[in-house]
């Protein structure tokens, strides 16, 4: 009978023990006129028949909570919800109540408020009221909760969300100043200074230009798509530089599209995985395509994994999956098709 309290937002047995003889207790006095210590009295008989009215009212209208949460589940069309809620339960509370009416007949509520037989009408009013009054107190408390509950949530996640951010941001400056890193580019850049020193100088430049970027968004939640395209292509200014012919990154994408916004440094974090999970030879050259589709910007590369000894963690695609949720209701992308490893990322706007 309970299971649905993930839906409540709270396990509300013990509110619903409290509450139902709780309310059932004022409505007596409040819409009958009923007393303790004097006419018209309030007498067991009738107590008990505004608890079972009170209680098919309470749980039906739990019920229904529970079925609008269900089909609208999202947040943001709360509005959407409590409209539909709000009518159906109504609809429900009244029907429920004028069925059950003849359990006030048999308590006799009508004599006890002094409301001649035949007087119809004001025995609909009166009851009515009374039953719409326990719907308003079932909303008021379970709307409540489930208010504070949600905000709770998203404080907690923008929360999570910002330290996802801030942990992406430090372990690509620590990927970036990790000794295999240093020793690759230090290394590339000794090979290309005797050989080319203007491309050395380049280099040196395009290494700065990664180092500058990280620090400078460490703060930041989204930038603009052409930041992060300029320091994308200083970075695969320095792997091509390594791998030469045998890594080939294409970037394609219109001027129309630079101004939206992206996380910063997912791009680095895509291609980062490209050159670990997969093989970059003359034999096999890495090919790394960057280009917008249907509002997306998509990281695209052929596929052709190394033989690792421990499988990838996905740690770098979760991250951006949680700093997008912060931003965006839609989802990150991933595809394998056997051929090619595809990661779709919206592009959000200003």
């Amino acid at each position: 009978m309970w299971r649905a309290s993930s839906k409540i937002g709270f396990d509300d047995r013990l509110v619903t023990a409290l509450l139902v003889p709780g309310i059932s207790l004022i409505i007596p006095f409040v819409f009958f006129g009923m007393r303790l210590d004097q006419p018209p009295y309030l007498t067991w008989r009738a107590y008990l028949c505004v608890v079972i009215i009170t209680t098919v009212i309470w749980l039906g209208n739990r019920y229904i909570m529970i079925w609008a949460r269900a089909r609208y589940p999202q947040f943001e069309v709360v509005r959407k919800r409590l409209l539909t809620q709000s009518l159906v339960m109504l609809v429900y509370t009244l029907l429920s109540n004028n069925i059950l009416g003849y359990v006030l007949d048999v308590c006799g509520l009508k004599e006890h408020r002094n409301i001649p037989g035949h007087d119809l009408y004001m025995v609909v009013v009166t009851t009515n009221a009374a039953a719409i009054f326990c719907s308003l107190t079932v909303v008021a408390i379970y709307e409540s909760i489930y208010f504070m509950n949600e905000l709770k949530n998203s404080v907690e996640e923008k929360e999570m969300l910002k330290r996802e951010s801030l942990k992406a941001q430090l372990d690509a400056l620590k990927t970036q100043v990790n000794p295999h890193f240093l020793f690759n580019n230090l290394n590339t850049l000794s090979s290309v200074i005797p050989d080319n020193p203007r491309q050395a100088v380049d280099f040196v430049q395009q290494l700065s230009k990664v180092y500058r970027h990280i620090l400078e968004v460490k703060d930041e939640q989204s930038i603009p798509l052409q930041e992060e395209l300029d320091v994308m292509r200083a970075y695969a200014f320095l792997l091509q530089t390594r791998f030469g012919d045998n890594l080939d990154i294409k970037i394609n994408v219109p001027d129309n599209k630079l101004q939206k916004k992206i996380v910063p440094l997912s791009l680095q974090i895509l291609m980062e995985n490209a050159i670990k999970h997969n093989i970059v030879s003359s034999d096999k050259p890495l090919k790394i395509d960057v280009f917008a589709e249907n509002g997306r910007l998509v990281v695209s590369n052929n596929l052709q994994k190394k033989s690792q000894l421990n499988e990838s963690t996905g740690i770098g695609l979760d991250n951006i999956r949680n700093r997008y949720k912060l931003l965006s209701e839609k989802r990150v992308e991933v595809t394998e098709n056997g051929s090619n490893f595809t990661v779709s990322i919206p592009l959000i706007e200003n």
